[in-house]
């Protein structure tokens, strides 16, 4: 029996890179977007690579497991599971955006797996000369369909310069952004990040959007910014408009009566972000999509065990995104891959990246898809001296935590998050 494929180290490393301003319903993105990025190496040499968040409380945690992780099997990822519990203990470190539902420590277990077992399996994969989709139950597809996703916006930071996306603060704005990424990309859906004006501007903009995409799926997403009868009112006014309202409401309570008079499915990434959350859901009938994701499901079986339980309860899949590099954009496209029951295109932040990146040769998005990389391992390859660049931005940046609402506040002093707002 030959000898097991065991961790010689482990090397945490965070970066920084420039984000544009995005409005959202918690505020504006920072001009710098945090992550962190695993390194596993093995006794064989090779590493695994997995990417994550990059604020300092989940940072902190990160490290404290891989400190521990030296000498374990890497094909063995219940031991990596429990080394993960007993280093978290009963931290609860949530995201610092509050887009992603509430905080416990399952839920930082979770979001601290996450980037260690994509790398076990990156590594894994590598060993055997295979694919990561092989080790989830092999390719469903061999192209994974993605969405323009698109966002209010400033056309920059204030006192820089205008970045490359132009202003977005209306329908023609919004519109425009649409045509320029479509044209860039490919896109086939289309995706509104809304919560930032009210509604009934939201609703142009969707209107707007029909009108010069006839033929394009839309959504329109604003992070539970609105109460249930202005839910209500939004969805009957954009019957026929939408594939799905993605978190209208706070709340699984608010989303079943939202979800029991609207004419189109509802979505979450916010209501239904843990298992536990999902017998509610499906016994209140809140729900008819689940975006997905693996950075804060557990990593990449977690995220295929969902799957099969939606497909099992009639619900749909897509996937969530956050502001992100290549390393998880590979993971993403190998877990699609692997999923036959994802019925919807895959949110993406990629084009706000606006090409930076911490691997050589990052997946690209043709014609509104990526092709499922058949190299050994995610198929994406670390470029080392980006990574030493980005590290060099993430300590002269400044920022250690995410919160646009403080950002948004530097420039709107009577700023308030409020959920819903309208």
């Amino acid at each position: 029996m030959p000898d097991p494929l065991t961790v010689t180290g482990v090397t945490v490393t965070p970066v920084a890179f420039p984000d544009p301003p995005l409005l959202n319903s918690a505020g504006v993105h920072q001009p710098w977007a945090l992550r962190a990025i695993v390194e596993v190496r093995g006794t064989d040499g090779l590493i695994g690579l997995g990417e994550t968040y990059g604020d300092a409380p989940h940072l902190a945690l990160l490290h404290r497991v891989a400190a521990g992780l030296t000498g374990l099997d890497v094909f063995d990822i219940a031991a990596l599971t429990r080394h993960v519990e007993a280093a978290v203990g009963a931290a609860d470190a949530p995201d610092r955006h509050g887009l992603t539902g509430g905080s416990s420590t399952a839920k930082t277990v979770a979001r601290v797996l996450s980037p260690f077992e994509v790398a076990f399996l990156d590594l894994q994969a590598r060993a055997i000369g295979r694919p990561v989709y092989a080790l989830l139950g092999g390719k469903a597809r061999d192209e994974v369909p993605f969405a323009a996703y698109l966002f209010y916006k400033w056309a920059a930071h204030p006192g820089a310069e205008p970045d490359e996306w132009d202003e977005a603060v209306d329908p023609d704005g919004i519109v425009a952004q649409a045509r320029k990424m479509i044209d860039r990309y490919g896109f086939r859906s289309i995706k509104l990040k809304g919560g930032v004006l009210p509604p009934e501007e939201e609703i142009a903009a969707i209107q707007a959007l029909r009108a010069a995409f006839p033929e394009h799926p839309l959504r329109l997403d604003p992070n539970c910014a609105w109460t249930v009868d202005t839910s209500l009112r939004v969805a009957e006014q954009t019957a026929g408009l939408l594939e799905y309202l993605e978190d209208p409401t706070p709340g699984i309570p608010g989303m079943a009566r939202v979800a029991a008079r609207a004419p189109m499915p509802l979505a979450t990434n916010m209501c239904v972000v843990s298992f536990a959350d999902l017998p509610q859901a499906v016994a209140e009938g809140a729900v008819g999509v689940v975006l997905a994701d693996h950075h804060y499901w557990g990593g990449l079986a977690a995220s295929a065990r969902l799957a099969s339980i939606c497909e099992t309860w009639g619900i749909g899949l897509s996937m969530h995104s956050n502001s992100h590099l290549g390393i998880s954009l590979a993971a993403m496209t190998h877990l699609a891959a692997a999923t036959p029951h994802l019925a919807y295109a895959v949110d993406t932040h990629s084009p706000w990246q606006c090409g930076v990146d911490v691997v050589e040769a990052p997946l690209s998005i043709v014609d509104g898809t990526v092709t499922v990389p058949d190299t050994p391992g995610l198929g994406v390859t670390l470029d080392r001296d980006a990574l030493a660049r980005m590290h060099e931005d993430y300590q002269r940046c400044g920022i250690r935590e995410r919160d646009d609402t403080a950002y948004l506040r530097q420039f709107q002093p009577d700023y308030e998050k409020r959920r819903p707002r309208w």
